[in-house]
């Protein structure tokens, strides 16, 4: 099992044994920097003695590092670029492990190219695989431009590669941090003219997914997502996927920790492609009709 190592700290909790640094594989990021891939064997990592951990240090291994605030600061202005070049549009989260096999994957591919030919304006995403892949694909057959924000190693893949395996490289950009990624996100969804037409559709997904989610409907809540105006969000509740997440909510309210239909404010809940496709255009159709009345 193959490890990417980036750390500020030398401290790892771990059971290992540690191979030559000179067997890592290099890797070289557009900005010139350099990260080492060390292969590390942890014994029993699935076994119940693998719970109980000591406190090693690693020596002689090359980290990537954050050597001052200004990379992470140029890697967020590559992103803003990016967007400027491709134009704002409709960011797409999703699990990069649902493949071409799953039902969820064939109706994001329609949902991406759908909401492309709608709206017609860029779709963006993480550039990975699974449900990314799929609306990326879907985006592509409509005709339309994408972009996206990929990041070295996506769950699930231990090894991964900084390009994409179709993509244009003028079309995405490989980030070495997951806070530009997220600006990234996040300001490619911002509505700053009356012609941008953009959405967040969160498509079913992980840990991952959840994070990006919920911290974009955060931003909205807050009013602190930089857009002058509202940004449709849309959960996708394929197969009921979303429907336990649902009733947390419901919790939360009985608990008292969010208002009642705070939440339900915040985002449209869609079980189908054709509900998300009519909420969207009687969305941006209902902002016409409120300009010329």
């Amino acid at each position: 099992m193959g490890f990417s190592l980036a750390s500020s700290s030398s401290l790892w909790y771990c059971y290992l044994n540690k191979e030559p640094a000179s067997k890592g594989l290099k890797t070289v990021y557009g900005d010139g920097h350099q990260k080492i891939t060390v292969k590390l064997k942890i014994p029993g990592l699935y076994t119940h003695q693998s719970r109980s951990s000591c406190c090693c240090k690693l020596e002689g291994i090359d980290f990537e590092e954050r050597t001052s605030p200004g990379e992470v600061k140029k890697e967020i202005e590559r992103c803003y670029e990016l967007i400027r070049r491709l134009g704002r549009g409709v960011v797409y989260l999703g699990s990069a492990r649902l493949g071409p096999n799953h039902p969820h994957y064939a109706q994001a591919f329609e949902l991406g190219k759908e909401i492309a030919n709608l709206l017609n304006c860029t779709s963006w995403s993480g550039a990975g695989p699974g449900l990314m892949d799929a609306v990326t694909k879907g985006a592509l057959e409509a005709g339309k431009p994408v972009g996206g924000f990929k990041i070295g190693k996506e769950a699930g893949e231990w090894t991964a590669t900084n390009f994409h395996p179709y993509l244009p490289l003028q079309n995405y950009l490989t980030c070495r941090f997951f806070s530009a990624r997220k600006h990234g996100l996040v300001d490619a969804a911002v509505r700053a003219t009356g012609s941008d037409k953009t959405a967040v559709v969160a498509l079913p997904g992980g840990i991952g997914t959840l994070d990006e989610a919920f911290e974009i409907l955060t931003l909205i809540q807050l009013e602190r997502i930089g857009s002058p105006r509202p940004v449709p969000f849309l959960l996708m509740n394929y197969d009921s996927f979303y429907s336990k997440l649902l009733d947390f909510i419901d919790d939360c309210e009985s608990w008292g920790t969010v208002s009642n239909g705070e939440v339900a404010s915040l985002w449209k809940v869609c079980n189908t492609n054709a509900e998300a496709l009519t909420f969207l255009e009687e969305f941006y159709a209902g902002e016409v009709a409120c300009k010329f009345s």
